[in-house]
């Protein structure tokens, strides 16, 4: 990240100090129909998360921890952390150099394996049927588990096929939980599913205020594919944290830019997996289900949509 960038999130949190707690589950007012969702109600920190129901039924937290840089033992803290303020989704890969550190932190955490939902992503460099098999097992030694809640095809990129061949076969002995992909375009699922036994249960790819992706997800929702957020703040890009307009309604509920972004992506249904590294930030990204943004204001946001991707990097 530049330094330009760097400076463009200071500020984020400004405005606000909260507790870890929030109210009671009633408090849920998100997007979606009851029969899609339900509340996981973490042991610890008092937050409540709800899920959605994947196509293979296997249900996700609506909200998650990204670790993308989170490394050692700052890694390892910070998820366990995480885990303390009441997230259960952990998402991670093995390019962000952090599966040992992810691990750690989960066994620090002292908490039930079954609790957690992991995530982890197989890069381009492990495609195809033998490699991936390697890879994954490589994945599990790392994180010290012995199964994925969610294994994921990082880009699409190399031996796809031979990659989600072994992948199916993870995941009917039982290894993977759900299987999916990442980054994917109409084009290369439109291939994938053509090609395949099972089919995926998301594709994680960039949004947030800037770069919406709403024609996407509804492509999604045709195939029946949950639609999830890679960098929700944009990693701060473009000045989201401290953008006048998200300013202008989180100041109606007493929340940040953050808080707005996070119930918007909510109440559209798709998964976000903010990432932090400081406690206070970590704690406050689960606050965003004591309030409800209304039509005006989801159209407001809405407006924001540039229908540009802000990390030319990965384009």
């Amino acid at each position: 990240m530049s330094t330009e960038n760097q400076t463009k999130r200071i500020g984020r949190r400004d405005f606000l100090k909260y507790t870890v707690s929030l109210t009671t589950a009633s408090l849920f007012m998100g997007f979606g129909s009851s029969k899609l969702f339900a509340t996981l109600a973490p042991k610890k920190g008092g937050n409540f998360i709800k899920t959605i129901t994947l196509n293979n039924g296997v249900k996700m937290p609506m909200l998650g921890f990204g670790t993308l840089t989170l490394k050692g033992v700052e890694g390892a803290r910070c998820v366990a952390d995480a885990i303390s303020a009441g997230y259960r989704l952990l998402d991670t890969a093995m390019i962000y150099g952090n599966e040992l550190a992810v691990g750690e932190g989960i066994k620090q955490s002292g908490i039930k394996r079954e609790e957690l939902f992991v995530t982890s992503k197989l890069w381009v460099v492990d495609s195809g049927y033998e490699k991936t098999m390697k890879a994954f097992a490589s994945t599990l030694n790392k994180l010290g588990l012995e199964y994925l809640d969610l294994y994921l095809i990082h880009r699409p990129r190399g031996d796809v096929k031979g990659s989600w061949k072994a992948m199916e076969e993870l995941y009917k002995t039982g290894k993977i939980r759900a299987i999916g992909v990442s980054n994917f375009e109409k084009s290369h699922l439109d291939e994938l599913i053509a090609n395949s036994k099972v089919k995926p249960v998301i594709n994680q790819i960039e949004s947030h205020a800037f770069f919406q992706q709403g024609m996407a997800n509804e492509s999604l929702k045709k195939y029946g594919i949950q639609m999830e957020a890679w960098a929700p703040f944009a990693e701060g890009r473009n000045g989201l944290f401290t953008n006048e307009t998200l300013a202008a309604i989180g100041k109606k509920y007493n929340k940040t830019n953050a808080q707005v972004c996070l119930r918007w992506h909510f109440q559209r249904g798709i998964i976000a997996i903010p990432r932090s590294s400081q406690k206070t930030h970590i704690i406050e990204n689960l606050q965003i289900f004591d309030f409800n943004l209304d039509h005006s204001e989801m159209q407001t946001i809405a407006a924001l949509d540039l229908n540009k991707s802000q990390f030319p990097e990965w384009t």
